[in-house]
């Protein structure tokens, strides 16, 4: 994690490391993560919670609704025209009429089956898009801190996987269950009218039946939010692989990931199998109710037109009603199971659509008032950033205590210290990322609090240390925060950085690929490129986390010289981790244990400061 220094991590309260931790500091996948989704989760979702999904296609339903009654109608007067043509049989009358009435009963019986099921299927795939949608939205403004507390590729996961089960709500789901419980209560109403005495009969093998899927829709809906999340381990532990995989091979553990992902992949596979047992049963329960009832009916039901209380055609459209009954109960009974599966997902959808956003209603970048901006003619505030008194901690671990310091406008301040003595944080804290738990940040004179974060961010350009570079292209790396900038200006400010050399090589320009976070760059171009693209928004005070990390001597001093290029005319905040970048700034901040231990000119500070004094005998600030 790129804005927090080793021994900066979140701890305390509701912090896993396993759960949360970046690739390579340490993150355990296999036993343990596969032992923290195998715990039985038993949160439990109510119908309601399914209509804010519903809710925007209700017009659609409603019109689905309707057609789906005129369905059941229809279904339920096939029966009955049936007997007429049977009787119309025994009774040597003409058939013409009833026949082609009876055609055309299944005719518009199946026009209108198929419009309904077009209708429910692209309703269907509104309702996953409008989920996804909900879901990309808020997964891309959630709070930094809960980043901190989640993997990557379970959140990714419930884009995917958890949305899709929300699919056979509206194909399998509410809508079938109203039309056939519509046909269930038509065929009761026509089997009570010809036999009281088989209806009874019939009601009480379907009830027994009807039991048992009710208890099992609620196990149903219980093991697919565990299925689902087994399915995001999974993802988390593949995605955790693949951003690492140069580290796991050079480490020669590519055998021991592969056995931990195969472990995940085991734990989704057995709560899957749990799953499919369970769902496994409605079919042949529905199908035992069916033929027993079938059997019962025809049994008394023989009887009853052998002593003569019972006509043939009445005993054949009772049978018809029967079996028109317990196809609709089995569209109900799917619709269950389906509605139970999409509720277990919903419980993970919450899980992440429940979390506050960062800032409600965030505006974009461009002019916001009470924000003084600089220009000819207008008076620049002499404290580009100052803290007052301020404290902050990651749950029960304090970072910083008491830290107070001011940046004037336009100088270049440097922050250095031992690992963990809060330097990224304080750059974090400028940048909003978490608000500190005591004391006042001001930025170009206003209270941040005062502010959006929007608002605040607007001002800033801030380049991390260790994804500074996203997948893409050069061009789509550098418009990032500037989407109206031109080819010229793209040009230009990666000539102020030193960079042009990149346009070069490949005949695409900016239309070069840089590959996943950067790696078809040296370290010393990804680190220029995040500082240009930084740059093309014209901030006013840029933000540099250890822009020289990990960079040899010549990618140092190309970077050194970009930094003081582009800092002539801005106010520029840099971690500083190695003594070269120091040396020319105007004020160097000394941090020990999360309060600032001297301020000062690196002459000075070789004077006053013994801590400075050693970090600079080791030529190497770490």
């Amino acid at each position: 994690m790129s804005h927090l220094t080793a021994g900066e991590r979140p701890a305390g309260t509701g912090w896993d490391p396993a759960e949360s931790a970046a690739p390579g500091d340490g993150e355990t996948t296999g036993p343990l993560a596969g032992d923290r989704g195998s715990r039985e989760r038993t949160e439990r979702a109510r119908l309601r919670q399914l209509w804010p999904y519903l809710r925007p296609h209700r017009a659609v339903l409603l019109a689905v609704t309707a057609i789906s009654v005129l369905g059941a109608v229809i279904a339920v007067a096939q029966p009955a025209m049936v007997a007429r043509v049977i009787s119309s049989v025994q009774n040597s009358q003409p058939l013409t009429g009833l026949v082609l009435a009876l055609v055309a009963l299944v005719l518009l019986g199946a026009a209108i089956s198929g419009v309904q099921q077009f209708l429910l299927q692209r309703t269907a795939e509104g309702v996953v898009l409008d989920t996804r949608r909900l879901l990309v939205h808020r997964l891309l403004r959630l709070r930094i801190p809960d980043y901190d507390t989640r993997r990557t590729g379970d959140l990714v996961s419930r884009v995917g996987s958890d949305t899709t089960l929300l699919r056979a709500v509206v194909t399998s789901g509410l809508v079938d269950a109203v039309s056939g419980a519509l046909v269930f209560v038509g065929s009761v109403i026509a089997m009570a009218l010809i036999s009281p005495l088989l209806l009874g009969l019939t009601l009480v093998v379907v009830s027994m039946a009807a039991s048992v899927i009710i208890v099992l829709g609620g196990r149903i809906q219980t093991l697919t939010l565990n299925s689902q999340t087994q399915v995001g381990l999974l993802a988390a532990g593949v995605a955790r692989a693949i951003s690492g995989i140069r580290t796991i091979r050079a480490a020669g553990a590519t055998t021991r990931e592969t056995s931990d992902l195969d472990e995940l992949a085991g734990n989704a596979y057995r709560t899957g199998v749990r799953l499919a047992k369970v769902m496994a049963l409605i079919a042949p329960i529905i199908g035992v109710a069916l033929q027993g009832a079938f059997m019962v009916v025809l049994g008394v039901g023989g009887y009853l037109v052998a002593d003569g209380s019972m006509a043939v055609a009445q005993l054949v459209a009772f049978i018809l009603y029967l079996f028109m009954m317990i196809m609709p109960l089995g569209q109900v009974f799917q619709a269950y199971t389906a509605t139970q599966n999409a509720l277990g997902a919903v419980i993970r959808i919450q899980e992440i659509t429940g979390l506050p956003e960062e800032e409600a209603g965030a505006l974009e970048r461009g002019s916001f008032p009470g924000v003084p901006k600089a220009g000819r003619g207008t008076q620049v505030p002499a404290a580009a950033v100052r803290f007052r008194d301020v404290s902050f901690g990651y749950g029960h671990n304090p970072v910083l205590a008491g830290v107070s310091f001011t940046v004037p406008t336009g100088t270049r301040t440097a922050i250095v210290g031992p690992s963990g003595a809060g330097k990224s944080t304080i750059l974090a804290l400028i940048e909003r990322f978490y608000d500190p738990a005591a004391g006042m940040i001001e930025v170009a004179g206003v209270d941040v609090r005062e502010l959006s974060r929007t608002q605040t961010r607007v001002m800033l350009g801030y380049v991390e240390q260790d994804s500074p570079v996203l997948a893409g292209t050069i061009r789509e790396n550098l418009l990032l925060g500037a989407p109206d900038a031109g080819d010229k200006d793209c040009e230009a400010v990666l000539e102020s950085v030193n960079l042009t050399g990149i346009l070069r090589r490949d005949p695409a320009g900016l239309g070069a690929q840089v590959g996943e976070d950067g790696i078809l760059l040296s370290g010393g171009e990804r680190q220029r490129l995040a500082i240009a693209r930084a740059l093309l928004a014209s901030p006013r005070i840029l933000l540099l986390d250890e822009p020289t990390a990990s960079l040899d001597g010549r990618n140092e001093r190309a970077l050194r010289e970009a930094i003081d290029a582009v800092s002539r005319d801005r106010t520029l905040i840099l971690v500083a981790h190695r003594l070269a970048t120091v040396v020319d700034s105007d004020q160097i901040l000394v941090l020990e244990h999360g309060r600032v231990q001297a301020v000062g000119t690196h002459h000075e500070l070789l004077g006053s400061s013994p801590l400075y004094r050693e970090l600079a005998a080791h030529q190497l600030l770490v």
